[in-house]
């Protein structure tokens, strides 16, 4: 399995890496892609993804770290991208939830990091929360970026679904469909994908799938297997069928070294 969804960049991981790779290896996972949120994350996953060849990694700025993105980023962030493989730009998008940067400057670094993919061939890592509509008008205006980018973490309902699978959005599933409290349009949403177009990630070390027993404190890579599981569940097919379509999806979209043994 390859979890496209990690920020890694927490002591729960970070302290012991090797050990957190073993764990997540020996329930299935042998591959990982990490988030980064901004430069600086961009920067230190540079380090850990060189070291680890399990371990990919994303560059970009979160609609949370908008804030950040100046005049000069656009560029600091193109030198970085020529100098370190990541694959995707993100996580970007736009969030008008909380607000921790202002939507003017959500905007500005969603839309420089768009350039960025069409220029780099990129997939773009992309997140939205009670910004749907805009969101959908953006990648309207981009449709050879959409078709080869993943919306992370969806949660949404099948209206919005339609939306961004009309765009050719791949769809990253995470713990979210576990939620017996929240879950429930998700869980309707899921047999509606194209199985080539679903990928798995778990969000670590958020979004605990809550069908664990007894239930952690956090997340981690090594509990894919639990998301894997429900998905296949409510789409009437095997775990085994689901990882190699989703494994494939992942190695297609982040166009990852065939040798890599992600099964």
């Amino acid at each position: 399995m390859i979890d496209i969804g990690v920020n890694l960049n927490h002591s729960l991981f970070l302290d012991d890496l090797e050990h957190t790779l073993l764990e997540a290896k020996q329930q299935g996972v042998n591959g990982i892609i990490c988030i980064a949120s901004d430069l600086e994350e961009s920067q230190l996953l540079t380090q850990y993804s060189r070291l680890h060849p399990s371990l990919w990694q994303t560059i970009g700025c979160h609609p949370h770290q908008a804030k950040t993105w100046h005049a000069d980023s656009q560029q600091i962030y193109r030198a970085l991208l020529h100098k370190h493989q990541a694959v995707a730009i993100g996580e970007t998008g736009l969030d008008f939830n909380r607000n921790y940067s202002t939507q003017e400057q959500q905007r500005f670094a969603f839309h420089q990091q768009i350039d960025l993919a069409k220029e780099l061939a990129l997939p773009l890592y992309l997140h939205e929360r009670d910004a749907h509509e805009e969101m959908i008008a953006t990648l309207k205006q981009h449709p050879e970026v959409a078709q080869n980018s993943v919306i992370h973490c969806f949660t949404g309902s099948r209206r919005e679904l339609d939306h961004y699978l009309e765009l050719g959005l791949y769809i990253g599933i995470t713990g979210w469909v576990c939620d017996e409290r929240r879950g429930s349009d998700l869980q309707t949403s899921v047999p509606h994908i194209p199985l080539d177009r679903l990928l798995l990630e778990t969000d670590a070390p958020y979004l605990l799938p809550r069908n664990i027993r007894p239930r952690p404190k956090k997340n981690h890579p090594k509990y894919l297997p639990y998301v894997a599981e429900e998905v296949a569940r409510l789409r009437n097919m095997t775990v085994e069928a689901l990882i190699k379509a989703s494994v494939d999806n992942t190695h297609r979209l982040f166009n990852l070294p065939a040798n890599i043994h992600t099964s």
